[in-house]
């Protein structure tokens, strides 16, 4: 017993200096094991962030586009309307542009004729309008200031001048013997368009242009990766075969001189 108690007593005076060596090399293995773990960790995060960058800087878009569609066609007002974000707004549109082409193109209405037909008919009604609301001693009525905002306007404008002006430096480069594959696309659009025009009119073009507009880039924007896919294949086919065309036919015309580019 006595031994016993010895024993007991001689367990409480251990070295402190050896325990608080124990305590801080087992605290540096447990910090250390957090650390691998996070840079481990850290590091598979970093694979996946690159491997999802890797596959989206490999899919193909149509046209080379790198801009979601909506800056495609803008951005702002406009391409809202043309995306369908405003329903009103779009709706109304396409609803007038659809008026006006029956109008015209279906029942051969002029647009002088009409503007003077619509001028005669509301003037007219807000007089009588107007004038019997004294005799009945009634409120005349509240007649809304029309007035044309200047930023959509402006925008819109804005679209148009740096299309209009792409437009011309591709011609300036078909036209300057640059590019062919733009040559003979250019030649290939002008004849379609040609027999389209010989088949309706100018109207009925702006018409369908406009729905084009209204349907096809909301269509494309919701099945944006099968079309791309379906682009990618017809772009393959359509190289292979220019190849052979290049190869027995182009490679044989003879081409303007090049100008070489300023360099900035």
């Amino acid at each position: 017993m006595a031994d016993e108690h010895k024993h007991e007593e001689s367990l409480p005076n251990s070295d402190p200096a050896v325990e608080i060596v124990e305590r801080e090399s087992l605290m540096e293995k447990i910090s250390e094991k957090i650390h691998h773990k996070g840079d481990s960790s850290s590091s598979s995060d970093d694979e996946s962030d690159k491997k999802p960058s890797s596959l989206k800087s490999k899919v193909y878009r149509l046209f080379g586009r790198e801009r979601p569609v909506h800056k495609v066609l803008g951005g702002g007002k406009p391409a809202d309307i043309f995306m369908w974000k405003n329903k009103k707004m779009s709706g109304g549109v396409l609803g007038v542009a659809t008026v006006a082409w029956v109008l015209f193109e279906l029942m051969e209405y002029h647009l002088l004729t009409l503007l003077c037909h619509v001028m005669i008919v509301t003037l007219a009604v807000l007089f009588l309008w107007s004038n019997v609301t004294m005799f009945i001693h009634k409120s005349t009525p509240k007649i809304p200031e029309v007035h044309i905002p200047e930023e959509p306007l402006l925008q819109l404008a804005s679209g148009l001048r740096i299309e209009i002006n792409r437009g011309f430096s591709s011609l300036h480069d078909i036209a300057s013997g640059r590019d062919l594959k733009k040559f003979l696309s250019a030649l290939f659009g002008l004849w379609i368009l040609s027999i389209l025009g010989g088949g309706c009119s100018f109207l009925t073009l702006a018409y369908i242009a406009l729905v084009l507009l209204f349907t096809v880039p909301l269509v494309y924007d919701k099945y944006e990766d099968k079309v791309d896919s379906y682009g990618e294949k017809a772009m393959a086919e359509l190289k292979k075969h220019y190849a052979v065309l290049d190869a027995k036919v182009l490679s044989k015309i003879p081409r303007g001189p090049l100008k070489d580019k300023k360099k900035d």
